[in-house]
């Protein structure tokens, strides 16, 4: 295979045709235009979600999610189509190229039901990107062929320890006496598509303690002996009720060597570095989900007015857009660099994980208050979107328990990024920023976890500087440079505060102010990611190239924050609104893409 640097526009999306899967494989148009092609026509497929009648709309997906029941004839339609194709890289046969552009293509699904999303393939994409970070080229093959054949794949996480610290679901590999086969032993009672996947990445105990203590294992369960393997019952859950969770158990399992995924030991070191991408890319797919909600939204407050809705709603109905544009641009700039600058994005990557979730819980409440004191005849029905919505959120990692894990990763390297990355480090290059940006392809391999910089941060110390410079003019951009400024201070106070920090894990604070500092640093780098996306429009989209978005932007998460920023003045307020109800009247989805959707 061949590897690339990053080079701004000119660095090719793939750099040897020769590498592009197997003879005949097609290539995905390159850049996010192909992407947007590729997530329309899905959009079409799928049809109105508003439709009743659609066996694709959310009327469906709302009674699979009450009768607990997949999603079968979606999952059947997505399967023909190939949606799984998705998942796979261009080198084997698929059409994955980057992390961002992926999103996009997500984005359809995650629009619907969030459900929808891994029993689709996300799933099957968390289980596979473990080999193709670290598997030797017959697994890569096989997991293509498995995927491409329209098979399932699932990962089986280890068990965590409570807070006493006694394991529970532990399942171990060991070698036993008489034989050379590593043998498994134990289970895990919650796996979700464990009683219809056709391969299992199990990571295994196969040390007694250390950061090396776990492995990663590829299971096939047709090839195990009889009886070793037992399938649980399913387990019902609060969210995602129309997913299949259950339980797996086994008890002296034969698995032989060549099942090992990267070297022994590997197997925490996979899933931090996996993860990173894996859960962000899912956190940024999550945000179509609140289209819908927006959406109705602004019909029950415009409804039966020829202008726009009463001033009353103005703010939050903007605010909750805004909200929407900053958890866009947060999660797409990572997954951009994921690919471009794979050793400085781990940290925000993370961050990105939990604060956009988290921002998109509080746009729920927020427009809870506006849907509430509107009725029409189709209440009914997104009503029980939100509910489910609500309910799913925390089930697909993105709640308070997700919120924890991310925060147990990002604390331990606040110190050294503090004492070696933050206000040192040099920026990304402003093409990285651009819509039509083209980088290279995501390459499992090279993403780092610890140790490494932060871009964010970069880009955060370097647009306060740019703004800050004489000769800006404008009351917007005057106003943003203020906002900007008071970033860059908290950034500086931060690094105050992390710099005496331990820089090893297991040394760090816990607690309240480890869950203070992390929140505060995820806030700071959603800020960065609005100017970057500000700084690099071109002129094409008037809307996200004035600066009144970003200085509504930066008010609401400097409010999250406590920092005292000025007051946005209300014309800032008014062309958001305008904008969302343009949007509005035209089906344009409610992200940066602001394309054309299905309504």
């Amino acid at each position: 295979m061949t590897t690339t640097t990053y080079q701004g526009d000119a660095a090719p999306l793939i750099t040897d045709r020769r590498d592009a899967g197997p003879a005949g494989a097609t290539i995905p148009p390159d850049g996010p235009a192909g992407a947007l092609r590729r997530a329309a026509r899905l959009d079409a497929l799928l049809g109105d979600p508003y439709d009743s009648a659609n066996p694709h709309g959310f009327a469906a997906f709302v009674a699979a999610a009450w009768d607990r029941r997949p999603a079968a004839a979606t999952e059947r339609l997505l399967a023909e189509e190939g949606f799984a194709a998705a998942f796979v890289p261009v080198v084997h046969g698929g059409t994955l190229t980057r992390a961002d552009l992926l999103m996009k293509v997500l984005r359809p699904v995650f629009r619907r039901d969030v459900a929808l999303g891994f029993a689709g393939g996300v799933t099957s994409l968390f289980a596979a990107s473990a080999v193709w970070a670290a598997g030797t080229a017959e697994q890569q093959r096989a997991m293509a062929r498995l995927l491409l054949g329209g098979g399932r794949a699932t990962v089986v996480h280890p068990g965590l320890a409570p807070a006493g610290g006694v394991r529970r679901e532990e399942i171990t590999a060991g070698r036993r006496t008489d034989r050379t086969d590593l043998s498994l032993d134990g289970g895990r009672s919650v796996v979700i598509d464990a009683a219809r996947a056709d391969l299992y990445v199990v990571h295994a105990r196969t040390a007694a303690t250390g950061p090396h203590s776990h492995s990663v294992l590829l299971v096939d369960p047709a090839r195990l002996p009889d009886g070793r393997l037992h399938r649980l019952p399913r387990v019902e859950t609060d969210g995602m009720r129309a997913a299949l969770f259950s339980g797996l158990r086994f008890a002296d399992c034969p698995v032989s060597d060549d099942a090992l995924v990267g070297a022994p030991g590997d197997g925490a070191g996979l899933a931090l570095r996996m993860n990173q991408v894996n859960r962000c890319l899912v956190a940024g797919a999550v945000t179509a989900a609140v289209d819908p909600v927006l959406r109705y939204a602004v019909g029950a407050a415009a409804e039966g007015r020829s202008g726009p809705p009463a001033r009353r709603w103005h703010r939050p109905l903007a605010g909750v857009f805004t909200d929407l544009l900053i958890c866009d641009a947060l999660s797409t700039v990572c997954l951009r660099a994921a690919g471009a600058l794979p050793d400085r994005t781990h940290v925000p990557t993370v961050a990105a994980t939990y604060t956009v979730p988290a921002l998109l819980t509080d746009a729920l409440e927020e427009l809870s208050s506006v849907l509430g004191s509107h009725s029409r005849p189709d209440a009914a029905l997104l009503h029980a979107v939100l509910a489910k919505l609500v309910r799913d959120l925390p089930a697909a990692g993105l709640g308070r328990d997700g919120a924890a894990a991310c925060q147990a990763v990002i604390v331990p390297q606040l110190g050294a990024l503090a004492n070696r990355s933050w206000f040192l480090e040099e920026e990304a290059p402003a093409t990285l920023f651009r819509a039509d940006a083209r980088v290279p392809p995501l390459d499992h391999r090279a993403l780092a976890f610890a140790g490494g910089g932060d871009f964010l941060a970069a880009v955060l110390a370097g647009a306060a500087e740019r703004l800050a410079r004489p000769g800006r003019v404008g009351g917007r951009t005057v106003l943003l440079a203020r906002m900007a400024d008071l970033f860059r201070a908290e950034l500086l106070g931060l690094r105050d505060q992390c710099a005496p920090l331990p820089g090893r894990f297991g040394e760090a604070l816990s607690g309240p102010a480890a869950c203070a500092l992390s929140d505060r640093y995820g806030l700071v780098v959603a800020a960065a990611a609005v100017l970057a996306v500000w700084e690099g429009q071109e002129g094409d989209d008037s809307f996200l190239a004035d600066p009144g978005w970003a200085v509504l932007a930066l008010s609401r998460l400097g409010r999250r924050l406590g920092i005292a920023l000025p007051d946005v003045p209300q014309d800032c307020v008014t062309d958001v609104l305008d904008e969302l109800l343009r949007r509005w009247r035209t089906g344009r989805g409610l992200d940066l893409d602001g394309v054309e959707v299905t309504r």
